[in-house]
């Protein structure tokens, strides 16, 4: 088997099916990412999403015992949105992250890895692959690091010299002994502006993210949000991209390659308001087909209305009273509570005592508190 023109003829073959770079790595242990994963253990700076042991995210032949060598691809998205419409006082918005918009990238990247991996078979038919895309245990940007396609930005994104750091990766370890490429030259320098830009200072240093604190992270937990990120999350539904929209290396970048990718404006920036009373099935028609929507409507609700709670919108009031004396979720009660408070109309503080005197949940009772407690600002 001539691997080199193998090679040559999968790199051709990506671009047929809309892979908008290519690169391969070794199955070299990734012993730089195994010591810094093991120091973010020590200091906690894990979010919990994270799949598999060190060993497992570090070792490809742990995934792949014949594993010979990676191909890691990636897809441009766009950062644009056409047509975007306006957040006005009284018909406020919410936001998805950049990452969530058009179809769900991890049911487009697997495609293109099948397409990828029925093209190997019929090359090569005692080959074995291994895929995987975000939610696997190889770290996608490790990968994509050492397989050239960008380098690590101090922004903890892959930075491609094309497309930026818009671009979604997917990996498919393999026992075809392909040649590695070379990595990209590091272009940060001592630009620190993400650094500085984050809202939470989730951004520890360059290079190194405490995931607790991230918003990307925080907009898809399921309890109470801690105060002190209440106030910075904004209108922000799902995920963040701070770090992504102040990076100059993201300047003017902007790609419309895949329809898929193409955002429905009434999906990713939808109206908060509505979002209170949005039924499982009508979230599911809605929200279903995004990448966004995987954690459920629970964590885009307590979002949403800590949305309503930021832009002080008192035409939100009577849809959050209800929430706070009828919804059967903890999290929400407290959460509409403490909104209450924010927008501060008398009508909602008053609504927030009434209501105290029938809850009988601790948490949401110490809402209600803090909610009172804007009074007195």
């Amino acid at each position: 088997m001539d691997y080199k023109q193998l090679k040559e003829e999968v790199i051709a073959y990506s671009k047929e099916i809309g892979i908008d770079k290519i690169g391969f790595a070794s199955v070299d242990v990734f012993g730089e990412l195994k010591a810094r994963l093991k120091r973010q253990e020590e200091l906690s700076y894990q979010s919990g999403f994270e799949k598999g042991t060190v060993e497992e995210r570090t070792e490809p032949s742990r995934l792949l015992p014949e594993a010979q060598s990676i191909i890691s691809i990636a897809l441009a998205y766009p950062s644009k949105m056409k047509d975007a419409p306006k957040s006005k006082k009284g018909d406020r918005r919410g936001i998805f992250c950049r990452a969530s918009w058009g179809q769900d990238y991890h049911d487009v990247l697997r495609d293109r890895l099948q397409k990828l991996g029925e093209f190997l078979t019929e090359k090569f038919p005692e080959v074995s692959i291994k895929s995987m895309v975000d939610t696997g245990e190889l770290a996608d940007r490790a990968v994509a690091e050492r397989a050239g396609i960008g380098f690590s930005g101090k922004n903890c994104a892959i930075i491609t010299p094309e497309f930026g750091s818009y671009v979604y990766l997917g990996e498919m370890v393999t026992n075809i002994p392909f040649e590695a490429d070379e990595p990209v030259e590091d272009s940060c320098g001592d630009c620190n502006i993400c650094v500085d830009a984050c809202p939470t200072g989730a951004l520890v240093q360059g290079g190194q993210l405490d995931a607790n604190k991230c918003i990307a992270f925080l907009t898809q937990t399921k309890d109470f949000l801690a105060d002190e990120y209440r106030v910075k999350i904004g209108n922000r539904l799902y995920g963040c991209d701070t770090c992504q929209t102040v990076c100059p290396k993201n300047k003017k970048k902007d790609f419309h390659l895949h329809e898929e990718f193409e955002p429905d404006p009434e999906v990713t920036k939808p109206r908060l308001k509505p979002l209170l009373s949005i039924s499982n099935r009508e979230f599911k028609e809605q929200f279903g087909p995004i990448a966004g929507s995987w954690r459920g409507k629970k964590p885009i609700q307590r979002n949403a209305i800590l949305a309503l709670g930021h832009y002080k919108d008192e035409t939100a009031v009577d849809d959050l009273i209800r929430l706070m004396k009828e919804d059967p979720r903890p999290v929400i009660r407290g959460t509409a509570a403490w909104s209450l408070g924010k927008i501060g109309s008398p009508g909602a503080y008053e609504a927030i005592e009434a209501a105290m005197e029938k809850e009988s949940d601790e948490q949401v009772l110490f809402e209600m508190e803090k909610g009172l407690g804007f009074q007195l600002n």
